[in-house]
C-alpha cells in the first residue's frame, strides 16, 4: 500500500468518526424532548457542524477509494479534500485569534 493511501485512510477515518460522533450527539438531542428548551441554542451550530463534517467525510471517502483503486477521477476529490481541510484549519485559526 502506498503512503498516500495510508494518509488518506487516516484522514478518512478521522473525518468519518467526527461526523458519526456529531450525528450521535444530534440523535441524543432529539431523544431528550424534556431538555429542548436548554438545548435550543445548540441545534443550529450542531447541525451546521454535522453537515460540514459529513461533507468532508464524503469527500475523504471518495478520495480514498479513488486513490486505492487508481481511478482517473481521483484528483477531484483529493483537491476538494485539501480545500476542505485547509478552509477548516483557517476557519478555526481565525476564530481562535479573535478570542
Amino acid at each position: 500500500m502506498q503512503p498516500f493511501v495510508v494518509l488518506l485512510g487516516i484522514v478518512m477515518g478521522s473525518t468519518v468518526s467526527i461526523a458519526v460522533g456529531l450525528a450521535m450527539t444530534f440523535i441524543v438531542f432529539l431523544a431528550l424532548p424534556e431538555h429542548a428548551e436548554r438545548l435550543r441554542d445548540e441545534f443550529g451550530p450542531l447541525l451546521r457542524y454535522l453537515l460540514a463534517a459529513s461533507a468532508l467525510a464524503t469527500v475523504s471517502v471518495l478520495a480514498f477509494l479513488g486513490e486505492l483503486q487508481v481511478r482517473s477521477w481521483r484528483r477531484g476529490p483529493q483537491a476538494a479534500l485539501l480545500l476542505g481541510l485547509l478552509s477548516t484549519v483557517l476557519w478555526y485559526w481565525w476564530r481562535w485569534r479573535r478570542m
